[in-house]
Order: structure tokens, then C-alpha cells, then sequence
């Protein structure tokens, strides 16, 4: 008798509508290269609780922002923490997973990050702008994200929301990595269409400071994608370490970009249930 394939909870959110993205596509795509090596089922984040006792382990992929569900998920992570059910990524990640917190941290410890404070008292560690971006602490898929003058920062630095300079950038750049391999990288070559994505070519500088997020994080297994905005004096700036659900706008690579990424997680997803 051959062995039994590994069973996968694949969750997304098939009708979900982001702008400027297809989700379903994505999902569709990779769920069908994914059954090759695993049998795979798909349900909606809502669902993951009731549903993954009946899995081997349970795949996190575009499930949009978790503020549609926050209290489905909250239960889904401490059903799954407390059964010992693999979920990927883990649990354990400490960036967008546990909300934007980390963006703080980073930047009070000297991260190269968008400077970002909490807190009045706080306000004098900005640098002078002319807008401020101003976003929840729990958002995700710019969800509540305003831009704003001066004079209205300080009675919404509350403490459930990210204070910082609107920078005027050149460009963003997305590097894409499974476990801590460096996948591929894209860039939105114009500010005003972030998901306009081309092909980037990373230079070794570029991956230092991408792999530098990837370490703080510790995750041993899964998907991250580290989002950098290039500043006006050349250096990167972390914008986001998605390790919950990125996106992975897999339409802006070639075939061999999508068959070696597919690779890549399947044999990380062996890797994982193997433990």
C-alpha cells in the first residue's frame, strides 16, 4: 500500500477584493500545483476552527485583512496552539502576525525603518513633514490607512495608532523568501501604482537588508514577503514584514519564476510536516 499523501487546510478567501490584486487567482494557482505532492482542500479563514482537526496541517494564504474576522481567527490561533496543530507560517511570528507592534520596536532599537511612534511624548523622534501617514495598529491591506496634516497628529497618537512621516520615495521593492531562501524580487517602478510590479534584480546590499528582517523574525518555515521603500537618499526602509499572509503577486513572474517558487514551498511544506 503507498504511503498517505499529507493532508493540507489550504485557507483563503476566494471572493475576497483587494485593489489592484486578484487573490483567487493566486490561490487557485498555487492550490493546483500544491495537490501534485499534497491532497489539499480550500475553506474560508471562518471556517479553518471547525474544519482543521482533519488535516495534517493547516496552510495560511490570502485570508485578507484579519479585522473582517477578528474573532474567528483569535479563536482559531488559540484552538491551534493549545491542539498543537501545525499551521503555516507558524504562529510564532512576530511581525504583521501579531499586529503592526514590531514597527515600534524596530524602529526605537535603530532598524532601518519608516521612523513610526505611538504616543505624544513620542512625536519629537518624527522628522518634520509635511504629511504624516497615519494607520491602526491591527490594520493590514492599507485598511484605515490616512495621510494627514501636521496639525492633526497629535489627538491620534492614541496608542492604537502608527504615527509617520509620509516619505517621498523613488520606488518600493518586495523581496520574496520561503524558510529563509531568497525567492525573487519585485518592484512598483511608479510611487502612485504600488502593484504595477516588475522584476528586480536585488543586489547583494539590497538582500543584506531584507535578510536582516528575515533573522529578527525566527521563523523556521514559511512565507515572507519584506516590503522597502527606497528614500530619497538611496538607502531601504522597511515598510511591512508580512509573515501571515503575503501576497505574492506570482502573475509578475515568468513560468520558471512560478515553477521554482512552487518547488521552493513544496519542498518547505515537506520539510514542516516532517518536523
Amino acid at each position: 500500500m503507498p504511503a498517505a499523501r499529507p493532508r493540507l487546510l489550504y485557507v483563503t478567501d476566494l471572493a475576497y477584493q483587494a485593489r489592484g490584486r486578484r487573490y483567487c487567482d493566486e490561490d487557485i494557482l498555487l492550490g493546483s500545483r500544491l495537490r501534485a505532492d499534497f491532497d489539499l482542500a480550500l475553506c474560508h479563514p471562518r471556517d479553518a476552527a471547525a474544519l482543521m482537526d482533519a488535516f495534517d496541517a493547516v496552510v495560511v494564504r490570502n485570508s485578507g485583512p484579519v479585522l473582517g474576522y477578528q474573532a474567528e481567527y483569535d479563536a482559531f490561533r488559540e484552538r491551534a496552539l493549545s491542539a498543537g496543530t501545525r499551521v503555516y507560517n507558524p504562529l510564532t511570528g512576530r511581525a504583521d502576525m501579531a499586529g503592526k507592534q514590531y514597527l515600534l520596536d524596530l524602529s526605537a532599537a535603530g532598524f532601518p525603518v519608516i521612523p513610526t511612534v505611538d504616543r505624544p511624548e513620542d512625536l519629537h523622534r518624527l522628522p518634520r513633514a509635511d504629511r504624516y501617514v497615519v494607520k491602526p495598529k491591527r490594520g493590514a491591506d492599507s485598511v484605515g490607512l490616512r495621510i494627514v496634516t501636521p496639525d492633526a497628529v497629535p489627538a491620534l497618537a492614541d496608542g492604537a495608532t502608527l504615527i509617520q512621516p509620509c516619505v517621498d520615495f523613488a520606488h518600493e521593492i518586495s523581496f520574496y523568501f520561503v524558510d529563509h531562501d531568497f525567492q525573487y524580487a519585485l518592484y512598483a517602478p511608479h510611487p502612485d501604482r504600488r502593484w504595477q510590479l516588475e522584476p528586480y534584480d536585488a543586489t547583494p546590499r539590497d538582500l543584506e537588508f531584507a535578510r536582516r528582517f528575515i533573522d529578527w523574525n525566527g521563523l523556521a518555515h514559511g512565507i515572507q514577503r519584506v516590503d522597502a521603500c527606497r528614500a530619497p537618499g538611496g538607502e531601504l526602509l522597511l515598510v511591512e514584514l508580512e509573515d501571515l499572509n503575503p501576497y505574492l503577486s506570482l502573475d509578475a513572474l515568468d513560468d520558471a519564476g512560478r515553477d521554482a517558487f512552487v518547488a521552493a514551498t513544496t519542498r518547505s511544506l515537506h520539510r514542516f510536516l516532517a518536523g
